[in-house]
């Protein structure tokens, strides 16, 4: 029997409907023993009193539902996004406010670089700055001797130099390809939509697979981001995991200072239906406490910003063509059929609402072959759902992960460009999804945008844009579901409600310590909190 450490804090919110509040919590050998007074708690026997953190408020440790480990890696390249950041280590980055920022940033990034090295940016979304355009003409004006790129805010467009597309072998005519636009000379615009026109000039930018899953500095830099964001379970939401990543995944993870439960779906872009499954199947066995492994995630269609999103009529607001579909709906039902028959939980981002109706669809036929209770399969993003779709989604025994930044960080371009205003005022609609009765959970997408959990709660309380205008009151909600959504309610998105998302006896001791209360101060300042660190298995990290 291990050693019995009783914390003590200002206050505890435990998210356990029988004991909602506390002032001490008891941990043995990583695990809550008990919750309640000092008096309440002397009763298990010897302890050690630690309190460090009486003056600090005890959460659950957040749950970020839907995020990615290159957030972590991202950082060793140029950000290029409009809106001021933090890096990993809490260094203070500036958004670049015009196209021509970004190019000077990535010029400097270029002066600095060896030889004919290639250099590569991520963030840019040119939609913040009107009708303009990236091309490779734009890249070139950064070098036309090295491969210059930057990958879009929403992570589903790249922007390649001609020097890139040559590399590629793609500076040429008479390519067709819906992912590929060509300019008025008849070469491809520099612009490369979606998985298959993208992936082959990533490599380039040394963002290969390696990078974006297995890459050890960026693995420990997205554990200092979860720590700074009082995250104590995280999810790298569609990882390829081959043997090489996941043996640097296993290592770090299996570290006794590493910070953070992370919990790996497998990317399954490029595999076969049976496939991915058999291979999800055989990853379930792989993990340790602090990594989980055997669910799947498809990417269903693409990013309502970049237009690649499959809508329903009447289409995008702007008059744009309708987006892509990433994997055929065939492939998408199969899929569907093999992970039922094999207890795979399955993770499906549709950002536009024609993609949900596709999986809805899809979802019910696999349904009637394979019944299966509890299965839990998500739509991620999920972001312009109707009333009636969610009460497909609830009667399907499916679940929703909201992008709620999205209010923030698009929730103008969305109203004056994609969708228009009307749409616009319900994206991302949670109190719909609740009064449906579908499971909820509210994410980042990070590095889409930053992991950050209270923000995340913030926008779905608030719903403001960055403008400052108020997006779909009616689908605001209360503190206290908000924060339900990024603990409990994610925890549940993961099937991982039985070990984590409240503070009660026999979950994991993960705790986010705050310096205030949130239920206390104004909802406008939810995201102002400041977050001390976090506590995970009963081990200490502080922020700082």
């Amino acid at each position: 029997m291990g050693r019995t450490t009783v914390w003590r804090a200002r206050r505890i919110r435990t998210f356990d409907p029988a004991r909602p509040k506390a002032t001490h919590v008891a941990v043995r050998d990583g695990r809550v023993l008990g919750v309640g007074t000092l008096d309440d708690l002397a009763g298990w026997g010897p302890y050690e009193l630690d309190e460090r953190f009486a003056d600090h408020v005890l959460l659950p440790g957040l749950v970020e539902g839907h995020s990615h480990l290159m957030a972590g890696s991202m950082w060793q390249h140029v950000y290029c996004g409009l809106y001021d950041a933090q890096d990993p280590d809490g260094r203070a980055v500036p958004g670049a406010r015009s196209l021509l920022a970004v190019i000077d940033a990535l010029r400097a990034r270029a002066c600095s670089a060896a030889g004919s090295a290639a250099v590569m940016g991520w963030g840019l979304d040119p939609i913040h700055f009107g009708p303009q355009r990236v091309t490779r003409a734009e890249l070139d004006a950064v070098s036309t001797e090295r491969p210059v790129g930057v990958l879009h805010g929403s992570g589903h467009i790249l922007y390649a130099n001609s020097a890139a597309l040559q590399r590629a072998g793609w500076l040429r005519r008479g390519i067709d390809h819906p992912g590929i636009p060509l300019g008025t000379d008849g070469l491809p615009s520099g612009e490369l939509k979606g998985p298959e026109a993208m992936m082959p000039l990533l490599s380039t930018f040394g963002i290969d697979r390696a990078f974006l899953g297995g890459n050890e500095p960026g693995i420990r830099a997205f554990g200092r981001l979860a720590v700074r964001a009082g995250v104590t379970t995280a999810t790298d939401l569609g990882a390829t995991l081959t043997d090489d990543e996941l043996a640097v995944v296993r290592r770090l993870t299996a570290e006794d200072d590493f910070p953070v439960r992370l919990v790996s779906a497998l990317r399954t872009f490029g595999l076969r239906p049976a496939d991915a499954i058999a291979r999800a199947v055989a990853l379930r066995e792989l993990g340790n406490e602090r990594l989980r492994l055997g669910a799947v995630k498809i990417v269903a269609d693409g990013s309502i910003q970049g237009f690649s999103a499959r809508l329903r009529w009447p289409g995008y607001f702007n008059g744009a063509p309708n987006g892509l579909w990433y994997v055929a709906p065939e492939t998408v039902a199969e899929m569907l059929r093999h992970a039922l028959r094999s207890g795979v939980q399955v993770h499906v981002h549709t950002n536009g609402d024609q993609a949900v109706d596709m999986v809805l669809d899809a979802m019910e036929g696999a349904l009637r072959e394979v019944p299966a209770p509890d299965h839990r399969f998500m739509l991620q993003h999920c972001q312009l759902a109707d009333a009636a779709q969610f009460r497909r989604l609830a009667a399907l025994g499916m679940g929703a992960n909201l992008f709620i930044n999205h209010v923030y960080y698009w929730g103008e371009a969305h109203r004056a460009t994609t969708v228009g205003p009307d749409r616009a005022e319900r994206m991302n609609a949670c109190r719909t999804a609740r009064a449906s009765g579908v499971p909820l959970a509210i994410h980042s997408d990070a590095p889409i945008t930053p992991m950050q959990p209270l923000f995340s709660a913030w926008c779905a309380v608030n719903r403001l844009t960055a403008a400052g205008r108020v997006l779909g009151a009616p689908e605001r909600i209360d503190v206290d579901d908000a924060l339900h959504a990024v603990t409990l309610g994610a925890a549940r998105t993961l099937k991982l409600d039985h070990e984590i998302g409240s503070i009660e006896c026999g979950k994991r001791a993960d705790f986010c310590v705050l310096a205030d209360d949130p239920f206390d101060v104004a909802p406008e300042r939810l995201k102002d909190v400041p977050v001390w660190g976090t506590v995970l298995g009963g081990r200490p990290f502080a922020a700082g």
